[in-house]
C-alpha cells in the first residue's frame, strides 16, 4: 500500500505512516488487528490515537464485523492443504496440514518433530496438483536442527514422477536420474527456504515480527510464503524462565509470541507449524506421563495438537489430540534418510 493511502487514516501524518510502514504495517488490514498498545508503541502515538485509527482500518478493510455461517464457509475455501505425502496421516488430518491455523507437534526427543518440519518445508514447495501449495518456507530454528543436507535427503526421497512434475514446473530441464539436475532441483528448494537462527526468546519473538514482513514481500510473488516452522518453539522460554515465580511472565510472552505467529497465518494464508518439547509428569501412574510445556496457553492457541512417539525400528505415531472438525485417531509412518514414507 502507499503511504498516501494511509494518510487518508485520522491522525495518521507523513512522520506516522512512514513509522507504520517501517514497522510493517503497511495495510490497512495489518493495522486493523493491531492492539491499540502496540500500535502506540511502534509507532509512537498516543494510545487513543491508535485506538482512532485501528477503527478507521477496520472500517477500511472490512474487518471485525459479523458474518453469516455461509461466508466463513465460502472464506475457509481460500484455505489450503498442505500433504504430508502420507495418505495415512493426511486423511487423519483432513487433507493435511492447514494454512491459517496453528499445528502442534510434541514429543520426546529423537520422535522425529524436526524431521517433519524439514519434509514439510519441501513438501509446502511441490505443484498444488500434487499436494503441495506451490509456495515458499520461512523456518524459525531455536536448537540448531536445521540441516541443508536433510533437505537435500528429502528432495532426493520424493516420487519419480512427484520430481518429474516439479522439474517441469521449475523448469528445470532434464529427470531424476540426471544427478546434475538434481542438484539444481536442490538447490531451487533450498533457496525457498527463508531459515533464522533464534538466540533466545527475545530473539524469537523479534523474528516472528520480521518473518510478518517477509510474509508481506513475498505475498503477490510466484513464491508467497505458504509454511511458517518454529523448531521448537518453547526451548528458550523453557531455559530461561525456570521456577514457579517467572512462570506468569513467561506464559504472557508465549501467548503474544503465538498471537504474533496466528496473524502471520490470517494474514497471508499461511501454515503454522510448530514443534513443542514435552516432559513426564511424575504423579501419573497409570497411561502415557508424556506431558507437552506451554500448559493451557499453548494447548487453547493451537489448532491441531499433534502427538509423535517412537515405535519399532524407524516407525514412528502419528496421534491427533485435539483439533475442532476432526476425531482423534493415530497414523503411522516411517523416517527414513529419504524423509518421511508410509508404513
Amino acid at each position: 500500500m502507499a503511504e498516501d493511502e494511509l494518510e487518508n487514516l485520522p491522525g495518521v501524518g507523513p512522520a506516522t505512516a512512514d513509522k507504520l510502514i517501517e514497522n510493517g504495517y503497511d495495510t490497512y488490514q495489518s493495522i486493523a488487528v493491531a492492539s491499540p498498545g502496540e500500535l502506540s508503541n511502534k509507532a509512537d502515538i498516543g494510545t487513543s490515537t491508535a485506538s482512532d485509527i485501528i477503527n478507521a482500518a477496520r472500517k477500511a478493510a472490512d474487518v471485525g464485523g459479523f458474518e453469516t455461517g455461509s461466508m466463513v464457509l465460502e472464506r475457509r475455501k481460500e484455505i489450503g492443504k498442505l500433504s504430508w505425502q502420507i495418505d495415512e496421516v493426511d486423511e487423519l488430518l483432513g487433507g493435511g496440514l492447514e494454512t491459517q491455523s496453528i499445528t502442534e507437534v510434541y514429543g520426546e526427543f529423537g520422535a522425529g518433530k524436526s524431521q517433519i518440519t524439514h519434509q514439510l518445508a519441501v513438501n509446502v514447495q511441490l505443484p498444488r496438483e500434487i499436494g503441495g501449495l506451490g509456495g515458499s518456507c520461512i523456518f524459525v530454528d531455536s536448537e540448531d536442527t536445521f540441516r541443508p543436507e536433510r533437505i537435500d535427503d528429502m528432495v532426493h526421497g520424493l516420487e519419480d514422477d512427484v520430481l518429474q512434475v516439479t522439474m517441469d514446473e521449475r523448469e528445470i530441464e532434464g529427470s531424476p536420474g540426471d544427478e546434475d539436475a538434481m542438484e539444481a532441483l536442490v538447490a531451487d528448494f533450498l533457496d525457498k527456504i527463508h531459515v533464522a537462527k533464534a538466540f533466545n526468546s527475545n530473539h524469537q519473538i523479534l523474528l516472528a515480527e520480521k518473518a510478518k514482513e517477509l510474509a508481506g514481500e513475498h505475498e503477490d510473488t510466484d513464491w508467497p510464503v505458504r509454511l511458517l516452522c518454529v523448531d521448537s518453539l518453547t526451548a528458550h522460554f523453557r531455559a530461561e524462565y525456570v521456577g514457579r515465580g517467572q512462570l506468569a511472565e513467561r506464559q504472557q510472552k508465549l501467548n503474544k509470541h503465538l498471537h504474533d505467529l496466528m496473524r502471520i497465518g490470517d494474514l497471508y494464508n499461511t501454515g503454522i507449524l510448530v514443534t513443542n518439547q514435552v516432559a513426564s509428569n511424575p504423579d501419573s501412574y497409570f497411561g502415557d506421563p508424556t506431558q507437552p510445556i506451554g500448559g493451557n496457553i499453548l494447548g487453547h492457541t493451537s489448532t491441531f495438537r499433534i502427538y509423535l512417539r517412537k515405535s519399532k525400528g524407524d516407525k514412528r505415531i502419528v496421534r491427533l489430540v485435539d483439533a475442532p472438525n476432526l476425531a482423534d485417531g493415530e497414523a503411522v509412518m516411517r523416517v527414513q534418510d529419504g524423509g518421511l514414507k508410509p508404513e
